[in-house]
C-alpha cells in the first residue's frame, strides 16, 4: 500500500485532468452531472452551478477511492490526439456483407461504415 503522500500526489495529477463533465436536466428536478471516463461517477444538484461543485467532490472521492485499491484509473481521450482514422481488422464474411450493402446502396465502404457506426452510436446515446 501507498503512503499518503503518494497517494495525494497521484490524486493531484488525476484531478488536474480535463475530464469531460455531462450535465443534464434530473426528471426530479435540478441537474444532474457525470463523467463518462469514470464509470459511476454521478451526481445531483439544485442548480447548474451547485452540480458542477458537487461533481468535483465526486470525482475527488471516485479517484480516491480507485487508488486507494490500486485500480487502473483511465485518463481522459484527447480529441487533439485523434486524426479521424480508425483501421479495423473484420471477418471476411462480415466484410463481404458490408461490401455488397455498400454496392447495393451505391456508396463506398468508408460511407456505410460512417453511417453504421453513427446509428450505432446514436442508439447507445439514447439508451444510456
Amino acid at each position: 500500500m501507498e503512503n499518503n503522500s503518494e497517494l495525494e500526489k497521484k490524486l493531484s495529477y488525476y484531478m488536474s485532468l480535463p475530464y469531460e463533465i455531462v450535465i443534464t436536466p434530473s426528471p426530479e428536478g435540478g441537474y444532474a452531472a457525470k463523467i463518462p471516463d469514470l464509470p459511476g461517477c454521478i451526481t445531483q444538484g439544485e442548480t447548474r452551478l451547485e452540480v458542477l461543485e458537487m461533481i468535483e467532490d465526486a470525482k475527488r472521492c471516485w479517484l480516491t477511492e480507485e487508488l486507494e485499491d490500486d485500480e487502473e484509473i483511465p485518463e481522459p481521450i484527447n480529441p487533439d490526439k485523434l486524426d479521424g482514422r480508425l483501421r479495423l481488422h473484420i471477418p471476411r464474411s462480415l466484410h463481404k456483407k458490408l461490401s455488397k450493402y455498400a454496392a447495393r446502396d451505391g456508396v463506398n465502404l468508408n460511407q456505410l461504415a460512417i453511417y453504421l457506426l453513427a446509428n450505432g452510436i446514436g442508439e447507445q446515446e439514447k439508451n444510456s
